[in-house]
């Protein structure tokens, strides 16, 4: 993964893991001397994020929508121009392999995923071309991801001479990854869905030193991935490799809607979704849990969750941050028995000779129970 040059910029502090170049988040800065600040910076002002350590997979071609209709979760044969979405890679047996924020502008999908995968991808891809008119190529090397943040982030924009996509959901803040523009320079700009005021610029990676200044210079602070992560932390979004594991279905995560379409089918991966949506429940719940004991250093991906009865295993830490509101949370994939709003929890803590920390699960990140599954009702219908 290369370094990002962002990272010799003042004031960047790198990720403590920035010597394991196999650790996601090494490339890029991790903050600038104050990551509350920065947080609290988005939440008021404007920041910018370096995120060019993320993928970039580029679909060129008369038939790139129906084509990647019949490969991805998500429902776009008919993806409009200028707009966007989410969408999943799932392997035979339903379970997620990748992820990829989608936009459709200049006649072409871009695909941006998380860091390291786009080889991957692109891979997948370009073996199931077949005779369709399409063309991948994996386009890490020319393109890079800055996120804007922030109530500012219209003014910051302006102030930058780029235009903000005018979208389909309203003003900035409305929620919706629809609204995308290509930008003069090559690359495109879009809106993110959370937390409440993102842009992403998807900019050439040649410039990227010059894009990080010329937005620097219409008003926006200068922020690090610990920002960023707390903020998507807060917001219940998960992150592939981080949230998930080989495990993963969409329904335990909350894709479903967002990156999965329910109502199309023709993909790899479809029958489960079906079954879960229509006949189950899904095995795991993603949710939020409050971490106590936890002043020093944080539980790394994979952590074990233990019950508060018994000390059995009943899940796994994914991402844990320090927030500048919420303290020490963690996004956790929790057995669906052991997941109630305010339940007790255990977090395996390595640093006293094994001893858990205790946590409690948030109850506003409890998924609400949606009654029978529509289809198991079917049946016990049929049965009389």
């Amino acid at each position: 993964m290369n370094r990002s040059p962002l990272l010799d910029t003042s004031g960047a502090i790198g990720h403590p893991d920035g010597e394991d170049v196999d650790a996601p988040d090494a490339a890029v800065a991790a903050h600038f001397g104050d990551p509350f600040a920065e947080q609290r910076s988005a939440s008021r002002n404007a920041v910018v994020v370096d995120r060019s350590h993320r993928g970039v997979v580029v679909v060129d071609g008369a038939d790139r929508l129906s084509w990647l209709h019949l490969l991805v979760s998500q429902q776009v044969a008919d993806l409009p121009e200028g707009s966007g979405t989410e969408g999943l890679v799932l392997d035979v047996q339903g379970r997620v392999e990748h992820h990829a924020v989608m936009s459709h502008v200049g006649g072409r999908v871009w695909l941006d995923v998380e860091p390291g995968t786009a080889p991957a991808l692109a891979s997948y891809l370009e073996s199931m071309t077949f005779w369709s008119a399409v063309t991948v190529r994996d386009a890490t090397e020319e393109f890079a991801v800055l996120s804007l943040l922030g109530p500012d982030v219209s003014e910051v924009l302006t102030a930058a001479g780029v235009e903000l996509p005018a979208g389909d959901a309203g003003p900035l803040g409305a929620g919706t990854h629809g609204g995308a523009e290509p930008d003069p320079a090559g690359g495109i700009v879009r809106r993110k869905d959370w937390p409440e005021h993102a842009v992403d610029l998807v900019v050439p990676r040649a410039g990227l030193v010059d894009w990080w200044e010329r937005l620097r210079g219409a008003g926006a602070a200068p922020a690090g991935l610990d920002a960023f992560e707390a903020l998507r932390v807060a917001s219940l979004r998960p992150r592939l490799g981080s949230d998930t594991d080989d495990r993963t279905i969409p329904h335990e995560v909350g894709w479903i809607g967002s990156a999965v379409h329910l109502s199309k089918g023709c993909y790899r991966g479809q029958e489960t979704v079906s079954r879960v949506a229509n006949l189950g429940r899904p095995p795991r719940q993603m949710v939020l849990l409050h971490l106590s004991s936890m002043e020093d250093a944080l539980p790394p991906p994979g952590t074990p969750v233990l019950s508060a009865e018994g000390g059995r295993a009943v899940g796994r830490i994914g991402t844990a941050v320090r927030h500048h509101e919420l303290g020490a949370v963690a996004l956790a994939l929790v057995k669906r028995s052991a997941v109630s709003g305010g339940a007790e929890l255990w977090v395996a803590d390595d640093r006293d000779e094994g001893t858990p920390g205790p946590a409690t699960v948030d109850p506003d990140s409890v998924p609400p129970d949606t009654g029978e599954p529509p289809g198991r009702a079917a049946v016990r219908r049929l049965q009389g």
